[in-house]
């Protein structure tokens, strides 16, 4: 059980440190909130370690209770914070922890003066039962409303990794209200007097009742709420990196069409002038820019793109997939370059690709580039027809 429980504390300290200490300049929205977060989850687990509690309460009997309870209700205070602060515009999320935090304190206050009376009166079942009440009720207030928050989030974000980490939150509130609920029924025992669950019983079990409801749903609702709220902030350099490699590779792979299409028609260039050298080496920028030169070098050979050239690349390929499409448009494109060689102007103009269209019509980089990327391995390996000194197609092998 210490080596459980102070293994957490030790984990989500450096969690908390990492977030506060080790996120660099400027800290993203909700960095301090996440780092309150996991300090008073690990104050919270700290309680729960019996070497911990026989500590505190070697100075002062049964303090661990209110410790724990002090930091659970930090902790679900925290985790509003960080869903306000990324969720809601500045203003409005301020004014919704400013009332969460007044809540907090009267919250801990109101348990700490019920705790005092509670050992005064030789720990009365009333007063227990009053200090259980306030902290069920901020406690139950804190989880359905960040719930409610991750539900919806979760059903309107893009990124997956914020989606799963949101529903991971969510399963986290799950086992805490299940913690909820399991004190709330202490509390109709005490107030009823049925002394349905032994009070202040050790636990040997993570597993056995009344240890599963008071310590292990607690602990399982920490440990998934953690994850689901670090999991973008780990998954996001990892895909970063990805998406780095991804660009450079189809910057490159872009290359042979691109060059020719910038020989042939130099004006297609952007110019590079007025950039700093960190935005001109940005993998995102460059890749962006030469996508929009080889789509302008294709729209500007339009009067060049033999419908011919389209027909005869038809009958070879299936015009039905990406792939087909993809061989067709390389086809074409090679036939307009060649005809602009000799200023050949075509008679009928060969109509554009709807992969093309449709991906144009989606403004998305990554569909846009994926096109071309496929264009141009047909460009260069796979186009099915050559083009013969008057512009005209003839089939490969003639």
């Amino acid at each position: 059980m210490n080596a459980l429980f102070l293994g957490m504390v030790c984990l989500l300290t450096a969690a908390a440190g990492y977030w506060v200490l080790g996120r660099g300049a400027p800290r993203p929205a909700g960095t301090w909130a996440m780092g309150a977060l996991l300090a008073s989850f690990a104050l919270a687990f700290a309680s729960y370690a019996p070497l911990f509690e026989n500590a505190v309460e070697a100075v002062v009997p049964h303090v661990a209770r209110l410790l724990s309870n002090s930091a659970s209700l930090s902790a679900a205070t925290s985790v509003l914070a960080v869903s306000f602060q990324v969720n809601l515009q500045p203003a409005e999320a301020r004014r919704r922890i400013r009332l969460r935090l007044v809540l907090l304190a009267a919250s801990v206050f109101g348990m700490t003066v019920l705790f005092v009376y509670e050992q005064m009166t030789h720990r009365s079942p009333q007063v227990y039962a009053l200090y259980l009440l306030l902290f069920i009720s901020y406690l139950g207030f804190a989880i359905v409303d960040f719930l409610r928050q991750a539900v919806r989030q979760s059903k309107s974000t893009r990124r997956s990794s914020v989606r799963i980490g949101l529903r991971m939150a969510a399963a986290g509130c799950a086992f805490a209200l299940v913690y909820a609920t399991y004190k709330l029924t202490v509390l109709f025992s005490l107030g009823l007097g049925l002394h349905l669950i032994p009070d202040h019983a050790q636990c040997s079990s993570l597993v056995t009742s009344p240890c599963f409801f008071s310590v292990t749903s607690p602990a399982l609702a920490v440990l998934l709420i953690c994850l689901g709220l670090t999991l973008p902030a780990v998954v996001y350099p990892i895909s970063q990196t990805r998406l780095h490699r991804w660009e450079v590779r189809s910057f490159n792979a872009l290359g042979p069409l691109w060059q020719d299409l910038s020989a042939a028609m130099p004006e297609i260039v952007l110019p590079s002038g007025g950039l700093d050298e960190e935005a001109a080496n940005d993998s995102d920028f460059r890749l962006q820019r030469r996508v929009i030169e080889i789509s302008d070098g294709i729209l500007a050979l339009r009067p060049y793109r033999s419908q011919l050239v389209q027909e005869a690349a038809q009958r070879t390929v299936d015009a039905g997939t990406d792939e087909g499409a993809a061989i067709i448009e390389a086809a074409v494109v090679k036939a307009a370059l060649a005809a602009l060689q000799i200023g050949h102007l075509v008679d009928e103009v060969a109509a554009p690709s709807t992969v093309d269209a449709a991906s144009r019509s989606r403004k998305d980089l990554r569909a846009d580039t994926q096109w071309l990327l496929q264009v141009t391995d047909a460009y260069v390996h796979h186009v099915p027809v050559r083009v013969a000194g008057d512009g005209h197609p003839e089939p490969v092998g003639a």
